[in-house]
């Protein structure tokens, strides 16, 4: 048989008091505080340290290293037409993909310049509309 008390018990911890909303935003835990004050002067002796592990071989330091150095991404340069109507849009887009079947930009690389032909497509239609629906508002007026 169950105990009736234990089921009319919120579980554990709830509701949470008011006002608890935990740590302040910003705010860094103990840990953090206790490993920031023993590295207070020793960030030039780790860096030189993790730099001669991985010219012994560390592979793991070595890309530890690399990771922070290398930048994430490289810049990109095709050719491709001034954006100014959807066919000059049709002709950028072909230009990318020519360029990613080439293997002179990754796929990725590819969908990113993809990404901003299309935002500039969609500027060039939002002009288009906003033209025409004045275009309209003036003719209704006179």
């Amino acid at each position: 048989m169950h105990d009736s008390s234990q089921n009319s018990r919120p579980p554990r911890g709830r509701p949470f008091l008011n006002g608890n909303a935990g740590r302040p935003a910003g705010s860094r835990n103990r840990v953090t505080r206790v490993a920031d004050a023993l590295l207070t002067g020793e960030a030039e002796t780790l860096v030189r340290k993790a730099i001669e592990l991985a010219r012994r071989g560390d592979v793991a330091m070595l890309k530890f290293l690399l990771g922070r150095i290398l930048p994430r991404e490289r810049a990109v340069k095709i050719d491709i037409p001034n954006l100014e109507s959807a066919g000059d849009v049709v002709a950028a887009t072909a230009a990318i993909m020519r360029e990613v079947a080439d293997g002179h930009v990754t796929p990725t690389e590819g969908a990113a310049l993809a990404a901003i032909v299309k935002m500039n497509r969609d500027a060039i239609d939002l002009v288009d509309v906003v033209r025409r629906l004045d275009q309209l508002e003036e003719q209704r007026g006179r």
